[in-house]
């Protein structure tokens, strides 16, 4: 899986046909794409731009994705859809950019903190040692509920398909 979404132009094949969520038709696909990647809107993409992603999509990325399952094409319709089995690759697609933490490596580093404070009440460090059990149980709690909310909400901007364009294309 990780071959398959290693490449750019899959990813946006992917987005779209989460996105549309039918059965589209190659040119379409191949158009979205093409703008996409020349960051530009549907109107400006030109003929070589287009038809060097539909080869592309044609003779290489769309067998590859239907052989792997992720795909169902008709070659001779020119039509693609998305397999059932590609709804679990939203595991694979943690999204991280620039110079985010992924959440895995966050989530260490708040237990980190939240055991550190924990310990610090235990031994009567002040100011901690003056926390009542109840009020370090509501930090703790609190700490993870607003974490969790934050990567919920993250997390569903940054799956493929979600939204109009792909996370990894900039909103101009």
């Amino acid at each position: 899986m990780f071959e398959v979404l290693s490449n750019q132009r899959r990813r946006f094949t992917l987005h779209y046909l989460k996105h549309r969520n039918e059965r589209v038709e190659l040119g379409e696909l191949s158009e979205r794409v093409a703008s996409w990647e020349n960051e530009t809107s549907l109107d400006e993409v030109d003929s070589a731009e287009r038809k060097r992603v539909y080869t592309s999509l044609q003779s290489h990325h769309l067998p590859k994705m239907a052989e792997r399952g992720i795909v169902e094409y008709d070659e001779r319709a020119g039509e693609i859809e998305l397999d059932e089995s590609a709804a679990n690759l939203d595991v694979y697609l943690e999204v991280v950019e620039g110079k985010d933490v992924p959440w895995s490596q966050y989530y260490l580093a708040l237990g980190a903190v939240d055991a550190g404070l924990v310990a610090a009440a235990a031994a009567g460090v002040p100011p901690f040692g003056a926390l009542s059990a109840v009020a370090l149980a509501a930090f703790v709690v609190t700490t993870l509920v607003v974490s969790a909310a934050v990567h919920v909400y993250h997390d569903s901007s940054q799956r493929l398909g979600e939204r109009e364009r792909p996370p990894e294309v900039r909103d101009r």
